[in-house]
């Protein structure tokens, strides 16, 4: 059985699951992704944070925050994803899917405009599932704009 709940960025569950995701980032890119982030920009009404669960295990992970033009590549009204993950052990489940969705939808209800992510070409996986739910390619933003590794997407909510 699986579950979506609403909790902290810096809940326990949360912060277990982006240190395995940070490990997963050292192992396809050879680093940790070192973006800002602060857990107060992942609480209602300008972001949110969410956690899937399979039999009470939390397997998968991601959040938007509210981000506006204030830097290249951003617009009023954008909502940023940060950390979708899914386990290795859980991954073709369809969980990462119901997560995305999720987010664009709740992103949506608090009026953002646009869902903006930040990825990467060590992760083809991700690429083909933002390309699949409707996400196009758009300038890089954020700290890692000018890595070549970067790949940024964005869709309208």
């Amino acid at each position: 059985m699986v579950r979506i709940e609403i909790v902290g960025y810096d809940h326990p569950d949360s912060a277990r699951l982006i240190d395995v995701l940070q490990r997963e980032y050292v192992e396809r890119y050879g680093e940790e992704d070192d973006t800002p982030v602060e857990p107060a920009e992942f609480r209602p009404p300008q972001g949110l944070f969410l956690l899937g669960y399979v039999d009470d295990r939390p397997v998968g992970s991601g959040g938007w925050r509210a981000r506006e033009g204030d830097e290249p590549g951003l617009q009023d009204g954008d909502a940023e994803m940060k950390r979708l993950f899914v386990v290795p052990d859980a991954r073709g489940r369809g969980l990462s899917r119901r997560l995305l969705a999720e987010l664009e939808h709740t992103a949506a209800m608090a009026g953002r405009k646009r869902m903006v992510l930040e990825t990467g070409t060590q992760q083809p996986e991700a690429i083909g599932l933002y390309t699949s739910a409707g996400y196009t390619a758009v300038d890089t933003f954020g700290l890692h704009r000018d890595d070549p590794l970067i790949r940024c997407f964005a869709k309208e909510l």
